[in-house]
């Protein structure tokens, strides 16, 4: 019996103190223009996104979530679901069993997970989206750990009011069916950069965050200027996806604009997931070619832009 109280205080010791960013901070929640945890305080998430599904699936393992939670110190991971270019439309069983196999890792990992409707014209074919969301609410709705993006990125600078914002209505209403409370992204005009646009007609929703991406070498003080006048008008944004390069993925590194995004969303306490958990060669990829799928890369197997944003993740 003695030697049983002391395995078990050796337990409790090694890990009994360390709770997972889920049971410390809780289900979370929008409250004006934060997220906001259990105890009504201001949270900032910060983590990686996956690349599009159906391109870097290899990627889509619990080892590869263990290692962004370990080593990375990732508080939130976003699966980006390919749906079209031979994504979920053409295939939904394939690339929604690799969303949730992340998904189930981050539920047992206890970190955060942004269900990511990976798309460019989901209000084309809203019944999909409705039909997706639905499985998942009913799945993982009352798991505090999920958050849902309803839209990755619309295009062009219009369509907020007569195409965007009534998508985002029907399927929150899907969502909202299974799922109560968990908190819920909606994609803005122009590759979710036009939140100003969002403020000015907002969706009369609870728990609704908005959707800004930004890639900081092609998009600067304008943009910031935006999420400033969208922040002023009252809404909450989630920077779901950034990148430290151009637009186009490729092209310089530029660590000094990133970093000022970077303290922006820091001020402001902006939730925010880098592009990308990818191989590919270019710029956007925290990986140089080659990287196991698994997780467990060598500092050498980071690029540039992988080290740094590790650098800025695992900073307190």
């Amino acid at each position: 019996m003695k030697n049983l109280f002391i395995a078990i205080f050796i337990v409790t010791f090694f890990t009994g103190f360390s709770q997972s960013i889920v049971e410390e901070h809780g289900q979370l929640k929008v409250e004006g223009t934060h997220i906001v945890d259990k105890n009504g305080e201001p949270i900032q998430l910060k983590g990686m996104s996956f690349f599009w599904s159906q391109w870097m699936g290899q990627f889509y393992t619990k080892s590869t979530v263990k290692w962004l939670k370990k080593d990375w110190k990732c508080t939130v991971l976003r699966p980006a679901m390919g749906v079209e270019k031979g994504g979920y439309l053409t295939n939904p069983k394939e690339e929604q069993f690799k969303v949730e196999t992340v998904v189930k890792a981050c539920i047992k990992l206890g970190i955060y997970v942004v269900i990511d409707y990976h798309a460019h014209e989901a209000h084309k074919n809203t019944q999909a989206a409705k039909i997706f969301f639905a499985d998942m609410a009913r799945k993982y709705g009352d798991q505090p750990n999920v958050i849902y993006e309803l839209y990755n990125e619309p295009l062009g600078d219009n369509g907020w009011n007569t195409e965007i914002k009534p998508y985002a209505e029907a399927v929150i209403d899907t969502i909202r069916h299974y799922d109560p409370d968990n908190i819920i992204v909606v994609g803005t005009p122009r590759w979710s950069q036009l939140v100003d646009t969002a403020a000015t007609y907002p969706i009369e929703r609870e728990n609704i965050a908005y959707t800004l991406h930004f890639y900081a070498a092609s998009h600067k003080q304008e943009l910031r200027d935006k999420a400033q006048t969208a922040i002023d008008k009252g809404i909450c944004l989630f920077v779901t996806e950034f990148g430290t390069c151009p637009a186009s993925g490729n092209g310089k590194f530029d660590e000094q604009e990133t970093r000022t995004w970077l303290e922006f969303l820091d001020k402001h306490k902006i939730s925010w997931c880098n592009w990308s958990i990818a191989d590919k060669a270019e710029t956007a990829s925290v990986l140089k070619p080659g990287a196991d799928g698994e997780g467990y890369w060598l500092n050498s197997e980071l690029t540039e832009s992988g080290a740094f944003i590790r650098s800025q993740i695992r900073k307190k």
